[in-house]
């Protein structure tokens, strides 16, 4: 598998090429770009013996045999300066797998998974199950018509692990247990604006200290819950001035676990959090969605496709799989990548590893 490995590699390099930013890789849904690199893998599916289709969005399947299929694939849109094998590496695995077998098989390369355009969550998937709402597809500018999901007996997505878990354990792959569910929310902490130099310190109304303390309680409610994790990945302080005191701070709360059960009592311990006195702080849910298992027994399978001693680890991303557990069972192949590293330039996997994830592949798909 040696071959298709450096195969894969060297897909993924000319997939980098199609970039709207000269230098950085940034392929956001409607672009030239997105629609070079589709064009591009229609090409690669066609040499495969698959027959390309796409949709209004841009969504593409290819397509071979009759009846209920195994639908493989992922994502070929990008963040902003993006690594190059989020998303390209399960499409170019899967069709790999086309390549190797005559097994009835649907490959699909989502359109927009990242949501760099518009901000929203899964819009390629949604529109593949035919589930894009009317206000999105005319934000889309498009017309949506039939979708192209017509079922499938599975659905299977490789994906770089996005960690460092696997890397740790000195493991090539991880078969996925479930995907975390996730919240996200927009706070605002009010107090009020004073002047730095004649507001004493005991009659302060510091909307920034406030939300400062509000950012350690995230990380001390997170650490105390094993595989809880909480980010405020976002702060500003809005009209802030270095002779200041902020009297108002807007900050963005990301919190994510496997069980939603342990996920619902950190977000309630953290709404417990008292602000310090003459702070309201006001919380907008801005996205949500739960948690998803992989189905037990394609997992097994899977793992019996890895080898002895497949490692099982939680996805603390998401991924299309979650809009696809709604329609089919689901089962997610995780690959090691340098350092954890991605949504970075610096994202990386080595040709044995992609060697081993088209072999486990090509098993899994052929026993499913």
């Amino acid at each position: 598998m040696s071959e298709a490995a450096r195969r894969v590699l060297e897909r993924a390099d000319e997939l980098a090429g199609f970039t709207e930013e000269p230098g950085r890789i940034t392929r956001p849904l409607g672009t030239p770009a997105l629609a070079g690199a589709t064009a591009r893998v229609a090409d690669w599916m066609r040499e495969a013996g698959l027959q390309p289709a796409s949709d209004a969005l841009g969504n593409l399947v290819g397509r071979r045999g009759e009846g209920e299929r195994l639908l493989m694939g992922s994502h070929l849109d990008s963040v902003a300066n993006a690594g190059r094998y989020d998303g390209v590496l399960g499409v170019l695995v899967a069709i790999e797998v086309a390549a190797a077998t005559q097994i009835p098989l649907d490959v699909v390369a989502f359109a927009d998974e990242e949501g760099l355009r518009h901000g929203l969550t899964f819009l390629g998937s949604r529109a593949f199950v035919g589930q894009l709402l009317p206000e999105e597809a005319a934000m889309c500018g498009i017309e949506p018509g039939p979708p192209l999901f017509d079922g499938a007996k599975a659905y299977f997505e490789v994906h770089i692990e996005q960690g460092p878990v696997l890397e740790a354990l000195d493991r090539p792959l991880g078969v996925v247990t479930a995907i975390a569910g996730q919240s996200r929310f927009r706070l605002t902490f009010t107090g009020r604006a004073g002047h730095a130099g004649t507001t004493p310190m005991d009659l302060r109304r510091d909307a920034l200290v406030a939300a400062a303390e509000f950012v350690l309680a995230a990380e001390r409610v997170a650490l105390a819950e094993p595989g809880l994790v909480a980010t405020v990945g976002t702060l500003a302080v809005p009209e802030g001035a270095v002779n200041v005191i902020p009297g108002q701070v807007e900050l963005s709360l990301d919190i994510r676990h496997a069980d939603d059960a342990v996920r619902a009592r950190g977000i309630e311990k953290l709404r417990r959090h008292r602000a310090r006195p003459g702070i309201d702080a006001l919380w907008q849910q801005i996205h949500a969605h739960d948690a998803t298992p992989c189905s037990p027994e394609l997992a097994e399978r899977l793992a019996e496709a890895v080898g002895p001693g497949a490692h099982r680890l939680p996805s603390g991303a998401g991924h299309d799989a979650v809009t696809m557990a709604g329609f089919t069972d689901i089962a997610l192949l995780f690959v090691r990548c340098a350092g954890g590293v991605s949504h970075h330039p610096d994202e990386a996997v080595t040709e044995a590893d992609v060697a081993a994830a088209i072999e486990a592949a090509t098993r899994f798909a052929c026993s499913t």
